[in-house]
């Protein structure tokens, strides 16, 4: 069943077409992951969907829903969370008092603080602790603690691996098996390859606002991603890859 459909989206960044008539389609409980250089669009792409980038033409359909053209306020409602690149927690406020922010507009669904806990179990320790005192890391999975108890069907997160290490980045992944076992979807924005091969379903690689490359991580080669990644030439076809062209 497709949750999410994005059909030819434009998306502008002041003066800057960010995103240049990208179509993708995402199944639910899959995990797609967006990968591509900086500057590719990809974070773009995802405010766009979580409605902080109005889109200057094309359409994002969720559940058969149109919400093109819906106020981010309404989004969460209607089933789309966001991780903001950066974690943008409230510093002056304790791990929990940050996680009870995402349940202001939630949903029914399985994500309660308890399951959250449960997720991450070194947070109930810790859930008075002021959030300016937690390292990278833990206030990444505070942040993704956050956007569950707003009970989305989609979970956006941007940039996840950004500025951590890798074996704490290997450990937050560990975790998004038992989020997509909850029901919820998953879109992510990566810009470490090997990370997003290993827990992607399916992976698109943007250049220059353009899907270039997509396909299952297994029918795409080293080759094909480090040509799709980094514009030289075209991307080579191989099993069920589908290029993207200019």
């Amino acid at each position: 069943m497709t949750l999410l459909s994005i059909s030819d989206l434009t998306v502008h960044h002041g003066q800057l077409r960010a995103v240049d008539g990208l179509s993708l389609d995402l199944e639910k409980g899959e995990v797609l992951a967006i990968i591509g250089a900086n500057g590719a669009g990809k974070s773009t792409l995802l405010r766009a969907l979580a409605g902080l980038n109005p889109p200057t033409s094309g359409s994002v359909h969720l559940g058969g829903r149109d919400i093109t053209r819906l106020p981010a306020y309404k989004r969460v409602s209607e089933g789309i969370a966001l991780v903001p690149e950066g974690r943008r927690l409230f510093h002056s406020l304790t791990v929990e008092e940050n996680l009870l922010t995402g349940a202001y507009r939630k949903r029914p669904g399985p994500w309660t603080l308890t399951r959250v806990y449960e997720l991450f179990p070194w947070m109930s320790d810790r859930r008075r602790q002021n959030a300016s005192q937690l390292s990278g890391g833990e206030q990444q999975s505070v942040a993704i603690g956050r956007a569950l108890l707003a009970n989305p069907d989609l979970l956006l997160i941007d940039e996840l691996s950004l500025g951590l290490a890798p074996v704490i980045v290997r450990r937050i992944y560990e975790v998004l098996p038992g989020i997509v076992g909850a029901g919820t979807t998953a879109l992510i924005v990566e810009q470490d390859v090997s990370q997003a091969m290993r827990v992607a379903d399916r992976v698109h690689c943007l250049l220059e606002g353009r899907s270039v490359l997509e396909g299952r991580p297994r029918d795409l080669t080293a080759e094909q991603v480090e040509h799709a990644y980094f514009g030289i030439g075209q991307a080579l076809p191989a099993g069920s890859a589908r290029e993207g062209h200019d």
